[in-house]
């Protein structure tokens, strides 16, 4: 079953059995401690604030928050904010790890050391974009945009995992993937193509996960009948996708912030392939973001537990 909005999202993150334990490296960033603690109204997250204590607390009381449920763990230099954070998850002080006022290289290199060993053992990390079009009657999937630059096959495999097993957490039976490509003929002056269409074949033969893989094809298939219709393209996704794995880093970024821009989507972001769930957004993006990511990792460690 399909799933038209984000509410779905936010009934799982309250299933649990108990709150998630949300630790926030360099939380001094305003709409993302206005989402968190929107998470925390809402039942399902309590809150570590790791971070520049005295800004945390002025930020907290400008924000009107300061009375509210959380610990802070004083940390000033902000190149070790994060490491800190992956610590207290490390000592069963936390659940979930949630970027806070970090570039996003300095929050991903502690998680990609080995000596944290938080990667599952032989799968990638990718970042999840999941929005919702205006215009488009299911909520739609996008990766990798942060992490995987140039995917080969092995590593779209794993992209394809990853979103197949975020869409069983969400309760979806089956995930319609699309392996975007700027046309839906295989030609071997784009290998993009060719290796998409191997790869489709692969998938066919043997599925990955709850995913039903569909391989190249263009942006305008992937979201109408009616463009797969007047083109001939015989395809029965074709406006019933629920994920497209960007060809490349670039195309999946340009893509996303499109979208959000001119298109005017909602969205949320996670990372995927780690042993523990992982929020991140952008420092810019509305509260709403960092509240939604939140309850999709609640989502993702109460299907664990």
């Amino acid at each position: 079953m399909y799933k038209t909005n984000f509410d779905f999202v936010v009934e799982a993150a309250k299933t649990g059995q108990r709150k998630i334990r949300v630790v926030i490296a360099g939380a001094d960033n305003e709409n993302i401690l206005q989402g968190a603690f929107r998470a925390e109204a809402a039942g399902f997250a309590q809150l570590l604030l790791v971070g520049d204590e005295a800004k945390i607390i002025k930020m907290l009381k400008d924000l009107s928050l300061y009375d509210r449920n959380y610990t802070i763990i004083g940390e000033s230099d902000y190149e070790k904010v994060v490491q800190k954070s992956i610590d207290l998850i490390k000592m069963g002080m936390a659940d979930v790890l949630m970027r806070g006022n970090t570039q996003t290289r300095d929050f991903l290199l502690p998680i990609l050391d080995k000596q944290n060993a938080l990667l599952m053992p032989g799968r990638l990390l990718t970042h999840i974009n999941i929005l919702k079009l205006p215009d488009y009657p299911r909520i739609l999937a996008v990766s990798d945009v942060t992490i995987i630059q140039e995917p080969n096959m092995s590593q779209r495999k794993e992209i394809i995992r990853n979103m197949a097993e975020l869409f069983a957490d969400f309760g979806y039976e089956q995930c319609n993937v699309a392996l975007l490509s700027l046309v839906e003929k295989p030609t071997f002056h784009m290998p993009s193509t060719v290796e998409a269409q191997t790869l489709a074949k692969e998938c066919a033969s043997k599925p990955i996960g709850i995913s039903k893989v569909v391989g190249p094809i263009a942006y305008d298939l992937i979201i109408s009948k009616e463009a797969a219709r007047l083109k001939g393209f015989d395809c029965p996704y074709c406006g019933e996708f629920d994920a497209i794995v960007a060809p490349n880093l670039i195309t999946g970024n340009l893509l996303i912030k499109a979208l959000l821009i001119h298109g005017h989507c909602s969205s949320f972001g996670v990372i995927r392939g780690a042993n523990i769930p992982i929020a991140i957004t952008s420092r810019s993006d509305p509260q709403e973001q960092s509240y939604l990511s939140l309850a999709a990792c609640a989502a993702t460690f109460n299907k664990q537990k």
